[in-house]
């Protein structure tokens, strides 16, 4: 266990009244180890014979969140906290060594390395949240993910339990469906993690489990911490979250009392941020919800980069990305909100359908949305503010400073809320999602907490970005009279702040300059000097004056009595932060009982940031507000993204599949428009799932519940797969977890072997498709799939047409691409060909070529062959399934729906007519 200052220390470890250091055992002589961490091949070589080291990473309790590579420690350094809790023992058996991407501890540059010391990766991890791997691009990951998984007959239940640094919210998962690894992994990708924990047993012996060797190789660059398995004790989670979960969100403790997993993991993660952190939250002050699969569409990782729905792929630091589209929010919280709901969209209709009226509100008054733009604007990250506002550190002298701003922060915050409370009851609104948060928004408590903080707090502090004015104000933040050591030390300081005034008067009279005090966070105070027109004597500053920096006319320096009086001022200045943080915690503890209504704030405000910010990409772009049925319909539909970057307004398409053609094969030449049009129908039922308007005249969705696409062909060398082999990877991954109500785009499948494997392949890929009720779009180049619509009546070819032209000079024909999608299969012959010859390939080889071609598909041509029984058959399946779709959705008038069917009725006819034909054709 963890052993804090406080606690009584077992035989066996260092006592905790001498300094702590971090984590190290005693060996069994009872002597102090001496610390070296080792590589499996070196560990017998370790300066300790007959002890083992058992850790790479000690942190100094007093700035906890460094951690410190040690190559060997003096014996005279004692150690409170035992090694193998949080790491395993670096031997021979363990896995951290292994080879093939796993993870691997580094030392931190700069320190001394003993022999053996493996050289590695460093993390750091500030109070604040922000934190940051060496080896991932991730700069504001400040997520900790602890995994467990079931073992024996339970292998393939996981728990999950997520804390944000940033936010103080406990998240907790579990999984034992259908596809549990593919969902531990998404969610994982979700939550960019700076540090994932899982239990030793995981990887015991270098035999890694299934779902460590998935999280090592799709992790490579996130830390992975294991931990002995006995602190993932599920009892010790349910007593920790009734303990520390705040009243409103108690119900969570009924959802998860019987979710072990996930219980045992939130033990693990608790301790451990209790360590990581030296400090403890506050009893009924932690938000925790319980978040399953079902409750949210699973969008792969692939998927969310083929998509770039939050990364662009050219660039990871553009904002051409439908997260870049959407943005447009005045707060960090409404970002996070808006970025996770792309990531992982709503399943809910009604939830959606809130949003919607909320939006479309906002959009009708003017006023309101301007007015909640304006006051929403001026607010503070409220989840970091929480994040720390929650926790009580071990060392409080370290954080003074630090909570004053907090304190300061948190009144500034609550200032704002009548101001936003007035723009909600300025008129009555009409939606749910308006009134709930105008009624939170009304919250006495808010009101307590603010009066409350003012009998302690100057009325006139107030939050500042310049540095020195808010260090004024963190200065005198604590009213008078409440602290008579605290008025001494205010006096004490006003008189050294004016002694440093007169000194810089004195200097600019002595020598006739125009000097002034100034101020910096680095310098402290110093003297600055603005020549206009002036000259210096002998060309050059007196030589009292030292530490000088020039930029053009400006000079700032200072002298050796202003760096004393500077020195004294920061000794009164931390005089000051101690007595204030003595009298803020006082005012905490009084407090602590009602802030966690600020959670409540917080949501409100991130939702009405992130609706505010959908309702603005509307007023950029003609949007429509979408429908949910059960067809897919886009009427006139645009890319996304393209529309936001593009020089010109890209060409818009129509987009139909109901449960009777829902699996649709695009075929059309290199350059056409597949891929774009695949993607523009992905981001537009994303778009509609988080509760945004869709780039449409007219957009009608099926809720899907998993989106998959397969697109790209490109090698991956760091894995050295293949371009058929991640492929077929994909591909099985799809196979393996689509349902009934998924969207599968599939784009250029088979192109990464042969014609015929590749033909067979996708052949059967479709059919095994077709035995689902998903929505699937497939464009291919193997023109031979076109046979299946002949073959299943829920399959229908469309393509992208093009035109030819023929120069009247030349006589030299060119095509050119419409970019528009349109019904049967592509007409188009050897477009490969033609792109051929654009290139420097020899005419003779381009004839040839087109004279093997040409025969092929002739004995194509001659094979392919549609039975008139097939054609019937088909026509009876899509009148029944349009009745069908009729009867469930329609909103059509009598006069309306009597016309519709008329056309449903000569539609069929036709078919039949159709089929008729070909019969009369065969007897003939």
């Amino acid at each position: 266990m963890f052993a804090s200052s406080t606690e009584e220390v077992t035989d066996g470890y260092a006592s905790a009244s001498e300094q702590s250091w971090g984590i190290l055992p005693k060996d069994k002589s009872g002597q102090d180890q001496t610390f070296s961490c080792v590589t499996s091949a070196s560990s017998k070589q370790s300066s300790n014979e007959g002890s083992t080291s058992s850790l790479i990473i000690l942190y100094y309790t007093s700035f906890p969140m460094f951690p410190i590579a040690i190559g060997q420690l003096p014996s005279s350094f004692r150690i409170d906290k035992p090694a193998s809790l949080l790491l395993s023992s670096c031997t021979e058996s363990s896995s951290f060594h292994s080879r093939g991407g796993t993870p691997r501890h580094r030392r931190t540059p700069g320190s001394a390395g003993a022999p053996g010391i493996h050289p590695a990766q460093t993390r750091v991890i500030d109070y604040s949240g922000t934190s940051y791997s060496s080896g991932s691009t991730n700069t504001g990951a400040s997520v900790i993910v602890v995994v467990v998984e079931g073992r024996g007959l339970a292998r393939g239940e996981i728990g999950m339990a997520s804390l944000d640094l940033k936010c103080p919210e406990l998240v907790l998962s579990q999984f034992a469906d259908t596809g549990t690894y593919a969902k531990v992994i998404t969610k994982i990708h979700i939550l960019v993690p700076v540090e994932i924990l899982m239990p030793d047993t995981a990887s015991e012996k270098g035999k890694g489990t299934k779902l460590f060797n998935l999280i090592t190789e799709n992790f490579p660059g996130v830390p992975f911490t294991p931990v002995q398995r006995k602190y993932f004790n599920e009892k010790k989670g349910l007593e920790y979250i009734q303990q520390l979960c705040a009243p409103e969100f108690s119900t969570v403790v009924m959802e998860v009392q019987a979710k072990y997993y996930c219980l045992a993991a939130a033990a693990a993660l608790l301790k451990y941020l209790e360590f990581l952190q030296n400090s403890v939250y506050v009893a009924k002050s932690l938000k925790v919800s319980f978040k399953g699969s079902e409750q949210t569409a699973m969008i792969d990782s692939a998927s969310a980069s083929n998509l770039e729905l939050v990364v662009n792929n050219r660039n990871y630091r553009s904002d051409h990305t439908l997260f870049g589209v959407l943005n447009h929010t005045k707060t960090p919280g409404g970002a996070r909100r808006l970025r996770s709901n792309i990531l992982e969209p709503l399943v809910d209709v009604e939830t959606i359908n809130t949003r919607l009226d909320t939006i479309q509100e906002l959009l009708e008054d003017e006023e309101l949305f301007f007015g909640l733009k304006n006051a929403i604007s001026h607010f503070l990250d409220i989840d970091q503010l929480l994040s720390v506002l929650v926790q009580i550190p071990k060392k409080e002298t370290v954080f003074a400073e630090a909570k004053i701003t907090h304190i300061i922060q948190l009144k500034y915050t609550l200032d704002l809320v009548p101001r936003l409370r007035v723009c909600m009851l300025l008129k009555n609104r009409n939606t749910a999602l308006l009134k709930a948060y105008s009624t939170t928004l009304e919250d006495n408590r808010f009101d307590m907490i603010l009066e409350q903080i003012k009998t302690v707090i100057n009325y006139d502090t107030t939050y500042l970005k310049d540095s020195f004015k808010m260090r004024t104000q963190k200065c005198y933040a604590v009213r008078p009279n409440i602290n008579k050591f605290l008025d001494i030390a205010r006096k004490a300081y006003t008189e050294i702040v004016d002694d440093i005034a007169g000194l810089v008067n004195q200097l600019g009279e002595k020598y006739g300059l125009p000097m002034r005090t100034s101020f910096s966070t680095a310098r402290g105070f110093f003297i600055q000097l603005k020549l206009e027109g002036l000259t210096l004597p002998e060309g050059n500053l007196p030589s009292e004056f030292i530490k000088v920096t020039k930029h053009k006319n400006n000079y700032g320096f200072t002298t050796a009595d202003l760096m004393k009086k500077n020195s004294r001022c920061e000794e009164a200045l931390r005089e000051i932060f101690h007595i204030s943080y003595v009298v803020i915690c006082q005012l905490l503890r009084t407090i602590h009982e009602h802030i966690h209504c600020l959670y409540k704030l917080s949501d409100a405000l991130s939702m009405l940031d992130m609706l505010l910010s959908l309702a603005n990409a509307c007023t950029i772009s003609d949007y429509v507000r979408p429908e949910f049925t059960d067809t897919l319909a886009i009427k006139q539909g645009r890319h996304a993204i393209l529309e936001r970057i593009g020089r010109q307004q890209p060409v818009s398409n129509n987009s139909y599949i109901s449960e009777g053609s829902n699996f649709v094969i695009i075929t059309g030449p290199n350059m056409s428009g597949k891929s774009t049009y695949l993607k523009q129908v992905a981001l537009c039922q994303i778009m509609a799932q988080i509760g945004s308007f869709v780039p449409a005249e007219y957009a009608c969705f099926r809720v899907a519940d998993q989106i998959f696409t397969r697109i790209g062909v490109d090698d991956d060398f760091e894995t050295n797969s293949s371009t058929f082999m991640l492929e077929m990877k994909e591909i099985s991954y799809i196979i393996h977890n689509a349902s009934d109500k998924s969207l599968i785009i599939i784009d250029e499948l088979g192109r990464g072997t042969s014609a015929e494997e590749g033909i067979g392949i996708c052949h059967s890929v479709c059919e095994f498709l077709l035995g689902l009720k998903a929505f699937t779009l497939f464009a291919t180049h193997f023109l031979e799939l076109c046979q299946l619509e002949s073959l299943y009546p829920n399959v229908e070819n469309q393509h992208m047409q093009v035109q030819h032209t023929r120069s009247g000079d030349t006589g030299a024909e060119s095509v050119v691409y419409t970019y528009l999608l349109n019904r049967g299969s592509s007409e188009e012959r050897h477009y490969g060909l033609r792109a051929a010859e654009m290139t420097a390939l020899p005419s003779s080889i381009i004839q040839e070529a087109t004279t093997i071609a040409s025969k092929v598909s002739q004995q194509f041509l001659a094979r392919h062959h549609t039975d008139p029984e097939t054609q019937r058959q088909r026509a009876v399946y899509h009148l029944s399934t349009r009745l069908l779709q009729t009867a469930r959705n329609s909103r059509l008038d009598p006069d309306s729906l009597r016309m519709y069917l008329k056309g449903l009725k000569k539609q069929y006819e036709a078919e039949l007519q159709t089929a008729g034909q070909a019969v009369d054709a065969e007897e003939q």
